[in-house]
Formats: C-alpha cells, structure tokens, sequence
C-alpha cells in the first residue's frame, strides 16, 4: 500500500512539473471560442489522459492542459451552484462549504478504481451542507427536492447514495447526490452537462468524517477507502 501511495505521488509530482514548465494552470478557463468549444477538449482526450495517468505515461502538454481545465471548469459550476444553496439556507443553521477536488486526490481515485474514466468523474466540485440532527437534514432535503431549479439528479433514486440509511462499511455516514450542471446563460451553457456532488451531514457525521480525513492525511492508513489498519 505505502508503494501504491509513493507511486501516485511521484504521478502528481511528474504532472505538477510539467505544468510549470508549460505555464499551463488552467486560466484558459474564460477564453472559451465564441462558438462554446469547452477549453479541456473533447471526452475522448480527457479519457486518454486519465488512462495515460493511471499507466504511468507521461502527458503531453495539450494532455496536462485537459487536466488542468477540466478541474478549472468545476471551479466555475461551484461557484454558480452554491448561490441556489445559500438561497435555501438563509437564515437557518446549516453550515454549507464547498471543495473543489486536489489534482492528487483525482490521480489517486484513478488507481482506486480501474474503471473510471476521467470524463466520468462525477465529484470534483463538491458542496457540503451540515445540519444540527437528522430531523433537520431530512427536512431540508426534502424540501429542497421539491424545489424549481434546471440542475437534475443525476440518479433516478434519490437514496441512491444514502449511507445513513445504508452505512459504508468503513463506517462513514451521509447522503450523497450528483446534479448535472444546467443553466441558460450563454457563457455558463459550456459547462452544462458537468457535475457537482452535494453532501449532507449531521455534526456528528462530519466530525467523524474529518476525523478520518486527518488520519488518512498524517499516516499511510487510508480508513476512508478500507485500506489501513483495522
């Protein structure tokens, strides 16, 4: 495991490098042509990428560029999305936050799952909503599925990924859902079709959660993916 972990390491430390030597960083991000031609290319180079990452070849700088843009573009769909939360959650007290997905956390979910393609990828922008107890998270989920909005879930079932209702092994506790970005603006319909998790928590879910990420931060224990000691 700690080989495994060294090795995407020196993955990310290789593409890192060959970014700065190109100037690539993913500010190309608003240059898009007037035609709407998404600035990370194609799904088809955006897959070669990722299969080229997780074989260890090296990226060419159009490649790196892919890379960088893809993750740049979710920048833009979390920073558009989060406004509808802040709107839901105006004067209730739920903590929302977001990420945006490191470049080493993609490469290592690459290894993690052989299968996953690039394009696929479906959890680099992430917001987070955390509520006091479950009677409120409920509450809120509920009502904000019943909401008027143009993003759809991605999945058909809502509880699809449920883990309150259906706990992972490893212990983690939360529900899960993807929405498909979808706004008519003429800029922001370049990124239509792109992802963004949303998470719900309890306090007590996310400390527990957290707890996990440090663990998995300051040791070669990964707990949050059941590798580790037990």
């Amino acid at each position: 495991m700690i080989d495994g972990i060294r090795h995407k390491r020196r993955v990310h430390a290789s593409i890192a490098e060959l970014i700065r030597s190109s100037g690539i960083s993913g500010i190309r991000l608003m240059c898009a042509d007037s035609d709407l031609t998404p600035p990370w290319g194609t799904k088809g180079l955006l897959n070669r990428t990722g299969a080229k990452i997780r074989e260890d070849k090296p990226l060419s700088d159009e490649e790196a560029s892919a890379l960088e843009d893809w993750r740049a573009a979710h920048s833009y769909v979390l920073n558009t999305f989060k406004p509808l939360l802040w709107s839901r959650v105006r004067g209730k007290k739920i903590v929302v936050a977001q990420r945006l997905k490191r470049r080493f956390t993609i490469i290592d979910k690459l290894f993690r799952e052989p299968k996953m393609e690039l394009a696929r990828m479906d959890d680099i922008a992430g917001c987070r909503l955390i509520f006091e107890d479950i009677i409120s998270l409920e509450t809120f989920r509920n009502k904000f599925h019943s909401s008027r909005f143009n993003h759809k879930l991605k999945h058909e079932d809502a509880d699809k990924y449920n883990y309150i209702m259906q706990p992972k092994s490893s212990g983690y506790r939360g529900i899960h859902e993807i929405y498909i970005y979808n706004v008519n603006t003429e800029f922001g319909r370049m990124y239509n079709g792109l992802y963004i998790e949303i998470q719900f928590r309890t306090l007590c879910q996310h400390a527990w959660a957290t707890a996990v990420e440090v663990v998995s931060r300051i040791t070669e224990n990964q707990p949050k993916f059941d590798k580790g000691d037990d």
